[in-house]
């Protein structure tokens, strides 16, 4: 049977295992759109293509599965720059598809083409692969190199670009596509010799921890990391503050530096396990800070896929290079026969963040407007437990750091980054990829959350009933405390604030959704119960203390430390 070009890269992205599409409508992509609804799969059109590429990147980030979104020539091409620049600093796998006039305009030396620019060229900093469809037949090796390209070693963003004529070609009777397995490494373990190596290390230490990244949830690891964590019975340190929780580890897990236990744990250390983590300046290399103490006697194990990152940051006495996917199962049954107990120091490590805890929760003052920890404490206390926790914002993100009151097997950020606005879409990717079975929750502040309101349409479109808390101090923030730092208090704060008459309650009820807005403490719980009732997507708006949320950011000493080498 005839294929055309559009149809077929649908069947090489189903031999990925790939069935949702994102982008906007466009002559470009109207027969690719057709006939993807055709073969049963979720087309969703944003109303703005990075909020798109933002949907697709938090399916991969629920799923493991690269995000697949298109732009359409020209404007369409240009909204997705942002978005791959952030999927590059997040390590996202991201497929972007640009469409393009036809290829003879790629060589005509006329003025005034409409639409037409050398798009590619944008993309070549941010991606791991860039190329263009020229030939329709070169199509099969193109998609398969660009899968090759995202997925080995550090994962990564890719550009293709089709041309109309491509696009539109004719490629005759083919054959099924290839599977993955067929054309590139799908497993990747640890050589035998360095896994042994790995487990007289775990089994000579005492006070060994597991220093878990953002890559190991991506991978969609949980259960794997699940049974070595278990079986160690040893803290859990997050490479940044509330990632995703592994099962059964909710209790000795702990932030490195924004809790008392876990700078415990890191300093009285004698061995590391890290896990889909950088070694950045989160964790100060691993070499400052917390880390300090001990260094120069505490081992390192690293499960790393690309081999130039050995060394880079600080010395690893046990590299063990491959696929967390496979080197953690690979531990864990070297080790089965060998489970620990639970230390006593562990305990009191326990008991120490509770302690924590229970001490932040009272110095969050009850107030009128209310305390932005206040507020966190309140809201995130009636998250239900299997809730994806999405956030977005500066201020509001670092108070979810000590205030909230979830341990989520999925939380949702883009930490590497920090771009603002892509909360709302990566709450309605999260709700995409876990359908009927969870509820999504995004806190994020208003600023961000203004980034993309528009978005809101295209979760009552899609009958997405994600819950979107919004702290809105009707300000930028955390740069307020940077302007106050800088300038004074005296100082003129420009467009740092604007004017109270913000009703985000009011904007989703026009956008078909839930709205609810909140003033009072005990009034919070309340809202969040009729919102998951209303079956719909839901915003509550919590005004709340601006001084108090860029005066009073939580950790903000610890965060600093972060930027050791950020100003030479």
């Amino acid at each position: 049977m005839t294929v055309f070009l559009y149809e077929r890269v649908l069947q090489l992205l189903e031999a990925e295992g790939i069935k949702t599409l994102f982008g906007i409508p466009d002559p470009s992509f109207f027969h690719m759109f057709n006939r993807a609804t055709d073969r049963g799969w979720q087309v969703i059109a944003p109303h703005h293509e990075e909020a798109g590429a933002f949907m697709a990147e938090a399916t991969w980030r629920m799923t493991g599965i690269p995000g697949v979104v298109v732009g359409n020539q020209g404007p369409g091409v240009a909204n997705l720059v942002p978005a791959a620049i952030n999927a590059a600093k997040e390590n996202a796998p991201m497929i972007f598809i640009g469409g393009q006039r036809a290829q003879i305009a790629a060589r005509r030396v006329r003025r005034g083409r409409i639409q037409y620019t050398p798009q590619w060229r944008y993309f070549e900093e941010a991606m791991k692969y860039t190329t263009v469809v020229e030939y329709p037949e070169q199509l099969d090796e193109i998609i398969h190199e660009a899968f090759r390209q995202a997925l080995t070693g550090t994962p990564g963003p890719v550009y293709i670009e089709i041309p109309m004529n491509a696009m539109m070609a004719d490629l005759g009777d083919l054959p099924a596509p290839l599977t993955p397995a067929e054309y590139r490494l799908m497993h990747q373990p640890a050589p035998a010799q360095a896994i042994n190596s790995a487990t007289d290390l775990i089994r000579a230490a005492k006070r060994p921890i597991m220093l878990v990244g953002q890559g190991a949830f991506t991978a969609r690891a949980h259960e794997s990391l699940a049974a070595l964590a278990d079986n160690l019975q040893c803290p859990i340190i997050h490479t940044y503050p509330i990632s995703s929780f592994l099962p059964g580890s909710e209790e000795r897990t702990f932030p490195c530096g924004f809790s008392p236990a876990g700078a415990a744990a890191v300093s009285n250390s004698d061995l590391v396990i890290a896990i889909g983590s950088e070694l950045g300046e989160p964790i100060q290399h691993g070499v400052g800070g917390h880390w300090a103490k001990g260094c120069t006697d505490r081992k390192w194990i690293y499960i790393e896929r690309d081999p130039q990152a050995f060394g880079v940051n600080r010395f690893i006495d046990v590299p063990l290079l491959g696929d967390l996917r496979d080197v953690v199962p690979q531990l864990v049954d070297a080790l089965q026969d060998e489970p620990r107990a639970m230390p006593d120091h562990v305990k009191e490590l326990i008991e120490m963040h509770r302690q924590h805890r229970a001490e932040y929760q009272t110095k969050a003052p009850v107030q009128q407007p209310l305390h932005p920890g206040r507020m966190m404490v309140e809201a995130t206390r009636h998250i239900p437990e299997d809730a994806v926790f999405v956030r977005d914002g500066g201020a509001t993100s670092i108070y979810t750091w000590t205030y909230a009151q979830v341990t989520p097997e999925d939380s949702i950020w883009n930490q590497n980054f920090g771009h603002l606005g892509t909360g709302l879409p990566y709450a309605i990717g999260a709700q995409l990829a876990v359908g009927n079975q969870r509820r999504v929750f995004l806190v994020s502040g208003d600023s961000a959350f203004l980034f993309h309101t528009s978005e809101l349409e295209t979760a009552v479109r899609k009958n997405l009933p994600v819950i979107c808390i919004v702290s809105c101090d009707y300000a930028w923030g955390v740069e307020v405390r940077g302007y106050r730092g800088m300038l004074g208090e005296g100082t003129s704060e420009t467009e740092a604030h604007w004017g109270h008459h913000l009703r985000l309650d009011k904007v989703a009820e026009g956008y078909g959704a839930h709205g609810e807005y909140v003033e009072r403490e005990e009034d919070i719980g309340p809202a969040i119960q009729r919102a998951l009732a209303s079956g719909k997507p839901a915003v509550i708006q919590i005004p709340v203390d601006g001084d108090a949320n860029a005066r009073d950011v939580p950790g903000h000493e610890e965060y600093s430390t972060w930027y050791n080498d950020f100003w030479y």
